[in-house]
């Protein structure tokens, strides 16, 4: 006969069973399958292809370039007659009328001005309008236009810049106030840039080169700084400017002035893309 302590031991043991089936969460009967290990994923060795900027920077000139429509190429107006009169000796094709109320505005080689000597003595001629009938000297819109120094003077001071002499130190050798020499080399800039913009276009380059220069002429005509202290700027050159080359021409192809940021390099690859011609992709 069996005792009863076997069955109390017996009971006892089903109920420690049960206590530890509830703490594992398993349900009686049941056995959870074993779950084989992932095999461990081998990295590739083989280099991966860039995937370029994950975010595009924002650029102001991109906005401005493609919302508004590119506005139609001006028409030429017709080119006068010749008049009943003898023929002009003096070629008068390479200008134009400035004047703003002028229909010929602008435009060369359609037969609308004529000499009409030198006002008082002087070097330059004076150009008559036919479509307007105004009057203009000859050297209007150079760095000449409205001033008493000789031609041959600014010449020499502006090439003595060129060649690396101060401001102050061409002053004295010319006997010329240095912040005359100082306006003369700013407007002497600005007819560069303007010259470098008319004729610098459709550009066929194959590689371009990153490079700084020096100078502080932007901040002067800004007023930013006064003239004693552009000078020495100038001459002690502590400011750096964006510049485009080709290496092989040695053709500098965009000079700006500007802080090192981002809207400063965006302007001057746009600026890039407007001396090359359409297509034109070159090794930067």
């Amino acid at each position: 006969m069996v005792s009863h302590h076997f069955f109390y031991q017996l009971a006892l043991l089903a109920i420690i069973w049960l206590f530890v089936l509830h703490l594992t969460g398993a349900k009686p009967g049941l056995t959870t399958p074993a779950v084989p290990a992932k095999p461990k994923r081998k990295r590739s060795t083989e280099p991966k292809a860039f995937e370029g900027l994950t975010h595009k920077p924002h650029c102001v000139l991109c906005e401005r370039e493609t919302t508004p429509p590119n506005p139609p190429a001006p028409v030429p107006p017709d080119p006068m007659s010749p008049p009943h009169r003898r023929p002009r000796t003096v070629d008068t094709s390479m200008h134009f009328c400035p004047h703003l109320g002028c229909a010929y505005r602008g435009w060369r080689g359609l037969n609308t001005l004529r000499a009409n000597g030198h006002p008082s003595g002087g070097p330059w001629r004076q150009f008559h309008c036919r479509g307007c009938h105004g009057f203009f000297p000859e050297h209007h819109g150079t760095i000449f236009h409205g001033k008493q120094a000789a031609v041959e003077l600014i010449v020499r001071v502006l090439a003595c810049l060129a060649e690396g002499l101060g401001i102050r130190a061409t002053a004295r050798v010319f006997e010329v106030d240095a912040n005359t020499v100082l306006h003369w080399l700013v407007e002497a800039a600005q007819q560069q840039r303007a010259f470098s913009a008319s004729f610098l276009c459709e550009l066929h380059v194959e590689q371009l080169q990153l490079d700084e220069l020096y100078a502080v002429l932007r901040d002067l005509r800004a007023g930013e700084i006064s003239e004693d202290e552009a000078m020495q700027r100038l001459e002690r050159s502590s400011y750096w400017v964006w510049t485009a080359m080709d290496p092989q021409s040695k053709l500098l192809v965009v000079v700006d002035v500007g802080t090192r940021t981002l809207a400063m390099a965006q302007r001057v690859v746009h600026q890039v893309v407007q001396r090359l011609a359409p297509g034109c992709v070159p090794l930067c």
